[in-house]
C-alpha cells in the first residue's frame, strides 16, 4: 500500500473518532483536548503529504503548523472559558 493511502486512511479514522465524539455527547475536558489534538494532528498531516510541505525547509513547515496552532488554541480558550454576555 502506498503512504499516501495510508495516510489518507488514517485521516478518515481520525474524523471518524471526531464524529464519534460528539455523536456520543462526550465533551468534557479531555475529550475536547483530544479532539483539538486530533484535529492538529490532521492539519499536519494533510499539510506534510497533500501539499507535499515534508519536501521543503522547516520554515515554511511551521507556517501551517504555528497557524493551526493558534486557531485551535484560541478554540480551546473559548471552550474552557465561555463568554457570559
Amino acid at each position: 500500500m502506498r503512504k499516501i493511502t495510508s495516510i489518507w486512511i488514517l485521516l478518515l479514522a481520525l474524523t471518524l473518532f471526531a464524529f464519534l465524539i460528539g455523536w456520543l455527547k462526550l465533551t468534557n475536558s479531555f475529550f475536547i483536548a483530544i479532539l483539538l489534538s486530533t484535529t492538529w494532528l490532521k492539519g499536519q498531516l494533510v499539510a506534510d503529504y497533500f501539499m507535499e510541505l515534508s519536501q521543503v525547509s522547516l520554515k515554511y513547515r511551521m507556517i501551517p503548523a504555528l497557524w493551526l496552532l493558534i486557531v485551535l488554541s484560541l478554540i480551546g480558550v473559548s471552550y474552557y472559558f465561555p463568554a457570559t454576555i
